[in-house]
């Protein structure tokens, strides 16, 4: 399973960003989807979650700030991202679980004026 994920950049705090992911190479619809991130010097750490019937789990820290959702495209994930502050800066993964998990390549995103 590859994934491809896109959407980070540099944006001031308050803006908005909105990450996109694509799942490739699985047999079937991939059931679990979900976003992490790793701060400089900070371990990886769940933002939030989504299964195919569109049950999500978001840390608390993005609570009622970032919406995670999945696309009409078969195995394709979205998150968006409002209100950010710079304790957000960090390089967002792309997952997915089939019988294990599978990561992107990560996109950097940097909050700050």
């Amino acid at each position: 399973v590859q994934l491809q994920a896109s959407g980070g950049g540099l944006v001031q705090p308050g803006g908005s960003l909105r990450l996109s992911c694509a799942a490739s190479g699985s047999n079937s619809s991939v059931a679990l989807m979900g976003w992490y991130r790793q701060a400089p010097g900070k371990q990886r750490e769940l933002v939030a979650g989504v299964l195919s019937g569109n049950k999500t789990n978001y840390a608390d820290f993005v609570k009622g700030r970032f919406t995670i959702s999945r696309g009409n495209a078969k195995d394709t994930v979205y998150l968006q991202m409002n209100s950010l502050k710079p304790e957000d800066t960090a390089v967002y993964y792309c997952a997915a679980f089939v019988s294990k998990w599978y990561w992107g390549q990560g996109t950097q995103v940097t909050v700050s004026s």
